[in-house]
């Protein structure tokens, strides 16, 4: 009886254990995205708020479906072909040095899905001062909610 008792333990232990694996081989892990740019190429919202209001020569390009900052290229959602083959013949005609800043701000930057073809884009045309707008949040929240220029 002893035998029985250990062996229907040792039978639901190992089940539990195969219906546990299974389970966990089927939750999708989260995809996370890599970067294409680098820390020090990230642009704080106060930093370029204020090369904004001192005129400073630096072209902006909108890269989602947000509401422009003021002065700012609206290019559409870098994220379809379309907009993303835009962008890369205008890029044909800028030069390699120009002051350039992206943004989206459509959603948390870590689930955006525009800011990296873009931002990929110009390192691919060999770009060397293309900065990436640091909104963490959104838009909203890290550039409208502050005071910042709109359109």
């Amino acid at each position: 009886m002893l035998k029985n008792i250990l062996l229907k333990v040792s039978f639901t232990a190992l089940l539990f254990t195969a219906m546990t694996a299974v389970s966990y081989a089927q939750v999708s892990k989260p995809r996370f995205q890599s970067n294409p740019w680098e820390e020090d190429q990230l642009i704080s919202p106060a930093v370029l708020a204020n090369m904004i209001s001192k005129k400073e020569d630096v072209k902006i390009y909108n890269i989602g479906v947000v509401q422009n900052i003021k002065g700012a290229t609206n290019l559409g959602t870098a994220s379809e072909a379309g907009n993303l083959n835009k962008l890369k013949e205008i890029l044909k005609t800028t030069p390699k040095n120009k002051a350039i800043v992206i943004y989206c701000g459509c959603c948390p930057m870590d689930r955006c899905p525009n800011i990296r073809p873009a931002f990929k884009a110009f390192t691919d045309q060999k770009f060397t001062n293309v900065r990436l707008l640091e909104l963490p949040t959104n838009i909203k929240t890290d550039w409208i909610d502050h005071g910042y220029p709109v359109d």
